[in-house]
Formats: structure tokens, C-alpha cells, sequence
């Protein structure tokens, strides 16, 4: 008697065991790939986060070992009642409502232009995006030139215009904000304005070339096609922007220390000067923990928001 044979029908591929080789080998080489991102993020950024937390509940201090004497939330009660840590944390939202739309609104609209050049695209590109690849120690060299009263390319304008150069826009209690702003949105600009290009590269022509047809002006065809199917790009442009604005540091520290007083101290450098000039880990990590969850509300709220819509 012959034994009857199984055939899986046609079109339905015989699934491999799952004990196979290949799928092991295949489990094996993705955790491979995975591994040095894992290890990287434990270390550097799930890590200390950790030890943030931890040490946000302690007196501890540079100038001492260990964690120190348990403060519970003492740490935290002290920042809510430092008028410091009021105005540093204003200074941070301050520089945010000044970079983030202008960086959103401009990388869009260079996008569009740059998106319409049929030929020598590739140098807009470079030219927008190189800024971006410099340091934060050449942006602000550079801006500190620019800034410079008197000689700087600023006070040359003013000078052009029939202004009279004023002691400079760093010096200014009113104006220092909006200079280090400035700088930020010219350095910063090409990151935005490469993911709006690259959302704007994946909308088929022939939508535009319909809309055309139909009689559509050029505005109307950004209106109604444009702004919405780039709502996406546009929703991570916002939440990335304001979480970079967020963490603001470097062009602070290096173009005016804060100054002048403390008209441009932000957040993080509060946070600088409580670690290692007052040497009090401990509350410092206390306000950094503070920030830390003032970005992850603004994270969750933003996603809720974009989910609430598309419900």
C-alpha cells in the first residue's frame, strides 16, 4: 500500500519550523545588528537617566563619595522655590518661541522653491544643509564676529541703513535672546529643510499637474495638497524642533555665558553651574529630571493630539 502524500496547495509556500536553522541564524545576526545601539543606549542615555533619577532623592555632592544623606524630594521643592530656576526655565521656553517657528516656517517654504528647480538642486541642498554639519563652537565664533559693535557685519548694516551702531546686540539684556536665536535658526535651518524636502520628494507630480489642469494656482496647490499630505513631516519637525530648542546650551554658553547677568541663562546651564560650581549633584539633577519630564508631557501631548485628529 502506498502512503499518501500532503501536497500544500498552490500558491501557499510550506512554512519553515521554527526551530529552523535559517530562522535562528536570522534571530541571531537581527540581535547582532541591534546589539551596538543597545549597548550604546544603555550606557549613555538609559543609563544615566537612571542614575539622574536615583540621585535626584540624594544630597550628593562632586566634593563627596557616594550618594550622600537621603533628601527625598528636597532637591525638588528647593528648584520650585529658586526664582533662578523660574527665570532660567523662561529663558528656555523664551528661546524656544523664538526659534521654532521661524526654523519650521522657513524650512518649509525653501523646501517648495528648492523642490520646484528642475536643475542644480543638489547645490540649494548643500548650501542650506552645510551649516547644520559645523560645530556649535565655529556657529558661534562666526556670530560673535557678526555681533561684534563697531567693527561686526551687524553694526555695518545698522551703519548702512542709517542707524547708529548700538554697544551690540549680545550686550543687551533685551536683544541677547534674539541674537543667540538668530544664530541657532541660521545653523539649525537645513535640518528641517531636508526632511521637508525629502516629504515633498514622495508627492507624485501628477497631482500637481492635475490640479493644474483644473485650474489650480500655485497657492491652491500647496493649500490643498501640499499642507496636508506633509501633516506628518510637519507634526515631527514641530516635536523635534521644540525638543532641540528645549535642551538649548552650547550657542548660550560659548556666545554669552548667560549674560549679560543672567538675561540668557537657560535651564541647562542652571543645571551646569548647581553641578560643578556649587558642586550639588544631587539638585541638579533635581532640575534636570524636572526638564527631562517637561519634554516627555510635550512628546505625549503632541502624539495624543496628532491621534486625536486622525481619530
Amino acid at each position: 500500500m502506498t502512503q499518501a502524500i500532503s501536497v500544500p496547495p498552490a500558491g501557499v509556500a510550506a512554512r519553515p519550523s521554527r526551530s529552523s536553522p535559517i530562522d535562528r541564524g536570522g534571530a541571531r545576526a537581527g540581535w547582532g545588528f541591534i546589539a551596538p545601539f543597545g549597548l550604546f543606549y544603555l550606557l549613555f542615555l538609559l543609563g544615566p537617566a537612571i542614575v539622574m533619577l536615583v540621585v535626584s532623592f540624594f544630597n550628593s555632592s562632586t566634593v563627596k563619595s557616594g550618594l550622600g544623606t537621603f533628601a527625598g524630594f528636597g532637591n525638588y521643592i528647593e528648584m520650585f522655590g529658586r526664582a533662578d530656576f523660574w527665570d532660567a526655565m523662561w529663558h528656555t521656553v523664551q528661546f524656544t518661541i523664538y526659534t521654532t517657528p521661524p526654523l519650521v516656517i522657513l524650512g518649509f517654504v525653501l523646501a517648495v522653491l528648492t523642490n520646484r528647480i528642475r536643475r542644480g538642486q543638489w547645490f540649494f541642498r548643500l548650501a542650506f544643509f552645510l551649516p547644520f554639519v559645523l560645530p556649535s563652537a565655529t556657529i558661534s565664533l562666526i556670530w560673535l564676529f557678526i555681533f561684534t559693535p563697531g567693527t561686526g557685519l551687524w553694526a555695518l548694516g545698522e551703519q548702512l541703513i542709517g542707524l547708529t551702531p548700538g554697544p551690540g546686540v549680545l550686550a543687551g539684556p533685551g536683544t541677547a535672546m534674539i541674537g543667540v536665536a538668530l544664530a541657532t535658526v541660521w545653523w539649525t535651518l537645513g535640518f528641517n529643510f531636508v526632511l521637508y524636502l525629502a516629504g515633498l520628494q514622495e508627492i507624485p507630480r501628477e497631482l500637481y499637474e492635475a490640479a493644474a489642469v483644473d485650474g489650480a494656482s500655485q497657492w491652491e496647490q500647496i493649500r490643498f495638497i501640499t499642507l496636508p499630505l506633509l501633516t506628518r513631516t510637519t507634526t515631527l519637525v514641530i516635536l523635534l524642533q521644540i525638543i532641540a530648542s528645549l535642551k538649548i546650551f552650547d550657542q548660550v554658553y560659548l556666545m554669552t555665558q548667560g549674560g549679560p547677568g543672567t538675561a540668557t541663562q537657560v535651564a541647562l546651564q542652571l543645571v551646569t553651574g548647581t553641578a560643578f560650581t556649587d558642586n550639588r549633584i544631587g539638585a541638579a539633577s533635581a532640575a534636570s529630571t524636572i526638564l527631562f519630564v517637561l519634554i516627555v508631557a510635550i512628546a505625549v501631548i503632541r502624539q495624543l493630539t496628532d491621534r486625536t485628529k486622525e481619530a
